[in-house]
């Protein structure tokens, strides 16, 4: 008998890097979605563009992050 060696491959790197794009839409979309509501909540106009500018930069970092660990 032989002994199988389970050894998983690592994900192609395009599919990683179109999850980190998926994962940075849904930043983006969420951080809308909340300063929608605390525009709503607060009776206020500007809360809405200020956490989702936020949104984009924390999305961006991440996707940094990611791909520079993609390619070490």
């Amino acid at each position: 008998m032989t002994k199988k060696t389970d050894q998983k491959k690592p994900l192609n790197k395009a599919i990683r890097l179109s999850g980190a794009g998926l994962q940075m839409g849904l930043t983006i979309y969420l951080g809308s979605l909340l300063g929608e509501w605390l525009d709503l909540k607060f009776n206020t106009a500007f809360l809405t563009e200020a956490i989702t500018l936020f949104a984009i930069f924390v999305a961006t970092y991440s996707l940094i992050k990611q791909a520079n660990k993609i390619n070490d």
